[in-house]
């Protein structure tokens, strides 16, 4: 998956009764050149923002955008995606198959780890049975439940697994490797440019099937870039990189990017403001609205294929959690019209379904009366469900992904339009926050969002609600979505597939366990010490071609 921290946003008005300060902190505009860069980092290098990541830097433990961010630095995968989101080929020379279940991956010649050593199959496999296996707790699990030995590597709560590898996956030779499926699947090799199926060297386990306790904070990759120090989470600020003289596909045009850390957003912008930092895939609140005159062209705003919710840990929260009609309540009660408008200045479209609309797939509307702003019959649902009968309405947010505001907007909202008691309760980092769904100690409703791994709108259904999946942080589960999920990747077309897929969304939109508020765009700047800067779909920076300017 891709949840991500950010969703930025300009200040709001008083059309939500809101009181938002100015941003404070310097407006100093001198650039800094010094021999060391702030933060600890490499002279020179291009410097880019990101929160602190959830875990150590190994690709199948890492579900977030920050951490993802880096690896797409250091690792290059089977596949990668085009600025129309379509798949191609990258490591992978060829990936086939017969009747879309027994698939033949071949690799391409030439790509080495950072160590000199080549990128053969075997790294592929030992990577993919290190994160199916449940031992290893990796977040990428999940994406490995279609292949055939998963159940046996992963049989469930107080089960003993009887296996220790896929044993769907089979080397051929040192170009070549197998996969079964348990069932057919068209949209396989869509997959695996994501994150989790990324390869791992052999100089990453100190045993068979035992990654190195060091290995995540200094990993060797196969990517443009490699680490040039060690990075110690938690307490170095700054993830340093250098240029890979020898990646397969050519050399960076820049001799090394440092990844800085921040918790705090419009810090990160006065530091881009005075030259200290050089790219910010997102900006805070008070940039949005005068980015466009103060970076020109230096500012970037596209679409994303990201989506913002309020979720609900409906298996283990609080009695308001668990309520579809609370839940279907809560969500007509809040105006995404003025929202999106007013407090984010046009930059978000309101949310009408699960689907991003950048996907094959999306329905304009589907979401229907749960998502069409009706304080009144709002009012009566909640009512009729018990909900005015309820405490309090807890909304958790990360402080350092700038949401504050449309948060405090929603919670107005609700106030206004339900009479309800609603606090909104701010956590430092994200990382946190997904930490305490993951461990089901979260009990109020909470701030996500999405950012597609692959472009399916499959990715959209199955990790973050599927049972079991990967990110299903609201403990969601219905055997009739999932089997529709399984009946769309059986499919013989992509157009089958999405019928069902879309069956399954339905599902969602009517039992609510998210509330879809708003659909991403990116909004982004960057210095005057760089140029050629992009970025793509899935807010990833394409350092690859970032240049000194």
């Amino acid at each position: 998956m891709r949840v991500t921290k950010g969703a930025q946003i300009v200040t709001a008005t008083a059309l939500l009764a809101l009181a938002v300060a100015a941003c404070g902190g310097s407006s100093d505009n001198t650039s800094t050149n010094s021999s060391t860069a702030a933060g600890g980092g490499a002279a020179g290098a291009v410097r880019v923002e990101i929160a602190e990541p959830q875990h150590d830097l190994i690709p199948g433990n890492t579900t977030e955008t920050s951490g993802a961010e880096v690896l797409n630095a250091l690792f290059v995968g089977l596949v990668d995606y085009d600025a129309d989101k379509k798949p191609y080929n990258r490591v992978a020379e060829s990936i086939e198959s017969p009747d879309s279940t027994t698939w033949t991956i071949k690799l391409k010649d030439g790509y080495k780890w950072h160590n000199g050593e080549p990128v053969v199959a075997q790294n592929f496999v030992d990577s993919w049975n290190f994160t199916a296996n449940g031992a290893n707790a990796q977040e990428g699990n999940y994406f490995f439940g279609s292949i055939v030995g998963y159940d046996e590597m992963n049989p469930g709560e107080g089960k003993t697994p009887t296996a220790t590898s896929l044993s769907g996956l089979k080397v051929v030779d040192d170009k070549t490797f197998t996969v079964q499926l348990k069932n057919p699947f068209s949209g396989f090799p869509t997959m695996l440019g994501y994150t989790a199926f990324y390869p791992l060297p052999k100089a990453a386990f100190e045993s068979e099937g035992k990654l190195k306790a060091d290995y995540g904070s200094n990993p060797v990759g196969n990517g443009p870039f490699k680490m040039s120090k060690a990075w110690k989470r938690g307490t170095d600020q700054t993830i340093s990189t250098v240029r890979n003289e020898d990646f397969k596909e050519g050399k960076a045009k820049v001799d090394a990017v440092d990844f800085k850390i921040y918790t705090d957003l419009a810090t990160a912008f006065n530091d881009l403001r005075a030259g200290n930092l050089d790219i910010m895939d997102q900006l805070p609140a008070e940039a949005i609205a005068t980015a466009k005159t103060e970076f020109g062209d230096r500012y970037i705003e596209q679409p994303s294929s990201g989506i913002g919710y309020i979720g609900f840990p409906i298996e283990s929260g609080a009695n308001y959690a668990k309520s579809a009609d609370v839940r279907k309540a809560i969500s007509m009660a809040i105006d995404r019209k003025t929202i999106t408008e007013t407090v984010f200045s046009g930059t978000r479209v309101p949310a009408d379904d699960f689907i991003s609309p950048v996907v094959s797939g999306y329905r304009q509307g589907a979401c229907g009366e749960a998502c069409t702003y009706d304080p009144a019959k709002a009012k009566a649902l909640f009512q009729q469900a018990g909900g005015d009968k309820m405490d309090e309405i807890v909304i958790g947010y990360n402080g350092d992904g700038g949401h504050k505001e449309w948060i405090e907007a929603i919670a107005n909202n609700l106030r206004t339009n339900l009479g309800a008691k609603v606090t909104p309760k701010p956590v430092e980092k994200f990382a946190t926050i997904l930490d305490d769904l993951g461990a089901k100690k979260w009990p109020g409703a909470f701030r996500m969002a999405w950012i597609m791994d692959y472009p399916s709108p499959e990715n959209y259904l199955r990790p973050i609600f599927g049972s079991g999946g990967s990110s299903n942080y609201s403990g969601y589960k219905s055997k009739e979505f999932d089997d529709l999920l399984t009946q769309g990747d059986a499919a013989k077309s992509i157009d089958e597939g999405i019928q069902f897929y879309q069956k399954a969304d339905d599902l969602l939109l009517k039992e609510l366990p998210y509330i879809p508020v708003y659909f991403y765009q990116t909004n982004g700047a960057y210095s005057q010490h760089v140029k050629n800067v992009k970025i793509d779909p899935f807010e990833r920076v394409d350092l690859f071609t970032v240049e000194k300017a």
